[in-house]
């Protein structure tokens, strides 16, 4: 059996995930992803780790199980509840070398650092500067990293530091909830970018990769979602099932500006192109909404399924990722990561 296979053995899911006296917490993520991840991440006896978002504290278990007695484990969180609740769990399990602390992982925590290795269930808006400057050389980050500047246009990968700079050894399909500076109460609205949001009749919400175009009113986000919503062209998607993950990461590579994220209807996820004057979009199901049949945004998104079946589509391990250096990035310094095929 692999060490991840062995540690997950020993660690009890359901008494993390369903803890009798804190009940079931919606912060977890699949299992078996996050067995990925930890292998990824090459942990090993007496190494010292941290990972950002704890959740259930089922992760940082995992953790504690594969460094060690000689190890050490730093879990970070903006929740409270969520530590508090991880540390006594952990306490009651015997475990003393993981120790939960109420922080933003994304600025820094330097009072447990330099680390060996870091790993992420939550995405930052790029990979901040602090991460590097924490690793050890030659240590690894494992984290999901946005594509593009909408939610849920990401990536997992696999980050090597040498010489106090980042590079890309891995790519994989994924992605976690997005970094927050404070716990998030709604999990079905994205925590960043998103553009305009409408609560009644029902909910819905757009972001714009463009919003740097936009008024202080949001008036061409608003226009967007409400051209979207009151769209008079639908049609299912000609060519087979959409592969959601393929799709995502190729509209994330070269949509470009104009590329437009929504959320439509509960639990359905809609990507495509938008102006103040025209959106069009495909949802996850295969229907694409256009805000009329002549709509020049329905032509480009066209287009760019074209181009995806082109180029046969790719699955997100097939880009060649690269990390370029952001000195003027809202909310901080670090390295945005970018695709290419």
């Amino acid at each position: 059996m692999s060490a991840i296979a062995l540690a997950a053995a020993s660690v009890p899911e359901h008494h993390y995930t369903h803890h009798q006296g804190r009940g079931a917490t919606p912060h977890r993520s699949n299992p078996a992803v996050i067995h990925r991840e930890l292998g990824t991440l090459e942990v090993g006896p007496g190494l010292n780790v941290v990972e950002f978002g704890t959740g259930s504290g089922y992760s940082g278990a995992l953790l504690a199980q594969l460094v060690g007695p000689t190890g050490q484990v730093t879990s970070l969180d903006v929740d409270t509840y969520l530590t508090r609740w991880a540390n006594l769990i952990h306490h009651e399990r015997g475990l003393d070398n993981i120790r939960c602390h109420t922080a933003d992982g994304t600025a820094d925590f330097p009072a447990r650092a330099p680390y060996d290795r870091m790993v992420a269930w939550c995405t930052p808006p790029l990979l901040p500067q602090a991460w590097v400057d924490q690793v050890v050389d030659g240590g690894l980050i494992v984290a999901p990293l946005p594509i593009a500047s909408v939610p849920n246009m990401t990536v997992v990968a696999k980050i090597r530091v040498r010489g106090s700079r980042p590079h890309v050894e891995q790519i994989f399909n994924g992605g976690y909830i997005e970094a927050t500076t404070s716990p998030k109460g709604d999990l079905d609205l994205p925590g960043r970018w998103v553009d305009w949001e409408n609560r009644v009749p029902a909910a819905s919400w757009i972001s714009i990769a463009w919003r740097a175009e936009d008024d202080h009113l949001h008036t061409g986000a608003r226009s967007a979602l409400e051209q979207l919503l009151n769209g008079t062209h639908t049609e299912l998607y000609a060519g087979a099932e959409v592969g959601w993950s393929s799709w995502r990461t190729f509209a994330g590579t070269f949509g470009g500006r104009q590329l437009t994220m929504a959320g439509l209807h509960p639990d359905l996820w809609a990507i495509g192109h938008s102006t103040e004057s025209g959106a069009a979009v495909i949802q996850q199901d295969g229907k694409i909404i256009a805000d009329r049949a002549g709509s020049p945004s329905l032509a480009i998104l066209r287009g760019w399924l074209a181009d995806w079946e082109k180029a046969g589509r790719p699955a997100p391990e097939c880009y060649t990722p690269s990390l370029v250096r952001q000195d003027d990035f809202p909310g901080g310094v670090g390295w945005a990561l970018r695709l290419s095929l």
